[in-house]
């Protein structure tokens, strides 16, 4: 997969790209990426990319001309362009394996007020909201949208690493366990150091349950439970 992200402070997001499992999946060419500074397509000699907004209100808007230059530049009509908003759809889980799914992905990373609407009409394919909050930086917004897409490409991370993730199914994630057997006076459940693995497994179901129905009740609603579940639902 090929991200193209157009930003004005592309040093927020060079670390990213740079470190960790993303600096391995570039490396081994599952992903390659640019930053793009749209600040250098701005037209006057102050690079001026922010203006009052027309009808008046607080703050500035991100003036079109800029971005539609970066846009064009990458070719943004042919590629499936995307823009943090929250203004935009819901970003869940299946959202992201859907986006993964794509060869070449834009970011837009707003600021201020956002963008001036004919940027969004002409060129953004997906509004996308990462939660009902509001932060100050679109590139922090981006970038959760790309590390939840990006570790879904085939070869990024193992297919048994990401089965039981939280979200993969409908349940949350089993708590983990490491050395030492005991901390601060907690020890590691007796059956995780047992070797009996369907205990183990019934274990995991278990808390998986639990936690969902303390944390996230409505993902246990919206579950289809198979007669396994439903019996250590009931046992439990």
């Amino acid at each position: 997969m090929n991200i193209d992200v157009l930003t004005l402070f592309p040093e927020m997001l060079e670390g990213f790209f740079c470190s960790s499992i993303m600096k391995r999946a570039v490396q081994a060419g599952i992903i390659s990426y640019d930053l793009v500074n749209f600040r250098k397509y701005a037209e006057d000699r102050h690079n001026t990319c922010d203006d009052v907004p027309y009808g008046g209100g607080a703050g500035m808007v991100l003036k079109p001309e800029p971005l539609g230059k970066a846009l064009d530049e990458v070719n943004a009509k042919s590629k499936r362009v995307i823009y943090a908003s929250p203004s935009g759809k819901k970003f869940t889980q299946e959202y992201a394996r859907e986006l993964s799914l794509e060869k070449d992905l834009v970011f837009i990373c707003g600021h201020y007020e956002g963008l001036d609407q004919r940027i969004i009409d002409e060129y953004v394919d997906d509004e996308i909201c990462i939660g009902d909050y509001v932060i100050s930086s679109g590139e922090v917004a981006t970038l959760v949208i790309v590390d939840a897409v990006y570790r879904l490409i085939g070869g990024v991370i193992t297919d048994e690493s990401l089965e039981e993730e939280s979200f993969t199914g409908p349940f949350l994630e089993y708590p983990q366990y490491t050395r030492p057997e005991v901390f601060c006076g907690r020890h590691v459940p007796d059956v995780l150091l047992s070797g009996h693995h369907e205990k183990i497994a019934l274990w995991r179901l278990g808390k998986r349950l639990e936690k969902t129905l303390l944390n996230r009740p409505e993902l246990y609603d919206e579950a289809s439970l198979d007669v396994k579940t439903k019996k250590l639902l009931i046992k439990n």
